[in-house]
């Protein structure tokens, strides 16, 4: 089965838009698109209320590694196989994991910040996973 969204042309600014309207309805209260060297847009931060504190949260989009899933791929035709395209797929992929996640918060299941906990931006700087990943002295082994 190829990649999800592999053929779409929805502007990749489009889907960030429509994704800060959903994290809006999450509680949202700021949001930021981070963007590369290039001007291209590889993440999106926003800030929801946590405990009382306004907390940031990163939600990377790595293009590059859509794009290298669709080369290897071979039922995906080589005419999708650009940067621009992989852009576009990432932030459509991004958008349909926030819908579920949205989904999973509007039933009460979860919090919104329990469902964004790995991309909580630390003291550091880094999200939390990046942080655990990089030193995983807090999980139980």
């Amino acid at each position: 089965m190829p990649i999800l969204n592999y053929t779409t042309q929805v502007d990749s600014f489009k889907t960030l838009n429509e994704i800060q309207k959903i994290l809006s309805r999450a509680g949202a209260r700021k949001v930021i698109i981070d963007s590369n060297e290039k001007g291209l847009p590889v993440a999106l931060t926003f800030a929801l209320e946590w405990n009382g504190l306004l907390t940031a949260f990163t939600l990377p989009c790595n293009f590059e590694g859509v794009l290298r899933a669709m080369k290897k791929d071979c039922s995906v035709p080589s005419k999708y196989c650009n940067e621009e395209q992989a852009l576009r797929v990432g932030w459509r992929i991004v958008k349909v994991w926030i819908e579920a996640q949205m989904a999973i918060i509007e039933s009460q299941l979860v919090t919104a910040p329990e469902v964004f906990l790995p991309y909580a931006v630390t003291k550091y700087g880094t999200t939390m996973y990046k942080h655990l990943d990089s030193d995983n002295t807090l999980l139980v082994r």
